[in-house]
């Protein structure tokens, strides 16, 4: 098991405009940015990574809190045992493999693998 697995590794937040966006963020707090294509963004501010998603609905929204997991099926096996709903079955994208899901209480959040 590595020093990060299980953690909370980096957070996605919805945005109407990705460029206006991340222009803010540049301004306001010097974070800088890796952009992969027109509707995403990531960003580092020197101690978290996320990364800003164009959303086609209303403004404001959700951020998601993803996790990083070392074995990415045994995470998946974890969170049904504990009651947790898959929403979003297991996705390759930019880096590795993830999925979402909920909690009891409705929280979704993803966890992620390379």
């Amino acid at each position: 098991m590595s020093s990060k697995d299980y953690q909370m590794d980096y957070i996605e937040f919805p945005a109407a405009d990705v460029p206006r966006t991340r222009e803010f963020y540049e301004r306001a707090f010097g974070w800088r940015f890796t952009d992969y294509g027109p509707d995403y963004t990531s960003f580092e501010d020197g101690r978290l990574s996320g990364g800003f998603w164009k959303t086609g609905g209303p403004p404001g929204g959700r951020p998601l809190v993803v996790i990083h997991a070392e074995d990415l099926a045994d995470a998946e096996k974890r969170v049904r045992d504990a009651g947790g709903a898959i929403v979003k079955p297991a996705f390759a994208f930019p880096g590795g493999r993830r999925f979402h899901f909920t909690d009891p209480s409705g929280n979704e959040l993803a966890v992620w693998s390379k």
